[in-house]
């Protein structure tokens, strides 16, 4: 997985203090996924309220301090944290920050970094950022969801549910200004390997095609939500030729502090949900 190794004793650190008021996101917790592109140059750590990250924050210092770890605080506003971690000559940006609780999965738990935003959540997050931000590593971060999590027309489909300011189509016109990029944009990038642009480019294309021709097929009314498939227990890009109930899909909506997807409704039985 690609962390260094301090930011792996960092994050061990602070998940055997077992502080419940925080949990992984961004980058970092994006490429907690094996085979991972890129290595995050920080941490990001989020909450539910500002007085969360106000509480949590003076936890998390106390225990790093006492880890034998110094922070040098850069921005400290309400409801938002930065501070660089040091040991000896080794050095990483933490953020202490808000968001909203309202989730598509409920958090998941990690041996070493504590509680994490659930993976498609991540993915989902990437596509509003990406929409809202034009990055060199939004853009590597986005092929590697749209190949190892969700395909980017599922995650567009869905990124209106929690940011309904959004229509998918509305979405994806601010998605097709991106991958405008050259080599030199990635250089400053800690890369796990080379990319390849103009294979990236085309992926890119490929999914933004595929994405428009899938929301367009989809009822309006399903709109904002992932779909379940429940014999394979995990989230799918439904067929559009034939029924959910034909496919064994359900939708899934979610709300304040994650959902677990509903099978009961399902057309099949003798499935459990699993988190993965």
């Amino acid at each position: 997985m690609p962390l260094t190794e301090f930011q792996r004793a960092v994050l061990a650190d602070l998940a055997a203090a077992l502080n419940d008021q925080r949990y992984l996101a961004g980058g970092a917790a994006l490429h907690f996924a094996p085979n991972s592109t890129r290595f995050s140059d920080d941490l990001d750590f989020f909450h539910d309220s500002e007085a969360r990250v106000a509480r949590a924050f003076a936890a998390d210092r106390e225990t790093l301090r006492q880890a034998g770890y110094q922070l040098d605080i850069e921005i400290s506003l309400p409801g938002f944290v930065r501070a660089v971690v040091r040991k000896g000559d080794q050095a990483t940006r933490v953020d202490w920050a808000h968001d909203s609780a309202w989730r598509f999965m409920p958090l998941v738990r990690d041996p070493l970094g504590g509680l994490l935003l659930h993976p498609v959540d991540l993915a989902i997050n990437k596509v509003l950022t990406l929409a809202g931000r034009d990055e060199p590593r939004d853009f590597v971060d986005i092929l590697f969801v749209h190949q190892r999590i969700l395909p980017l027309a599922a995650l567009c489909w869905a990124a209106v549910g929690k940011d309904p300011g959004f229509t998918p189509l509305s979405l994806l016109e601010l998605l097709k200004r991106r991958g405008r990029y050259r080599p030199e944009d990635f250089s400053r990038l800690h890369l796990a390997q080379p990319i390849d642009l103009p294979a990236a480019k085309q992926t890119w294309l490929a999914a933004l095609a595929q994405a428009e021709a899938f929301v367009r097929e989809r009822p309006p009314e399903e709109s904002g939500c992932l779909y379940y498939a429940i014999r394979q227990r995990r989230f799918v890009v439904p067929d559009s030729h034939a029924s959910l109930a034909q496919q064994g899909i359900v939708p899934h909506f979610g709300g304040p502090g994650g959902v677990l997807p509903r099978i009961s409704d399902a057309p099949l039985e003798g499935s459990s949900f699993e988190l993965n």
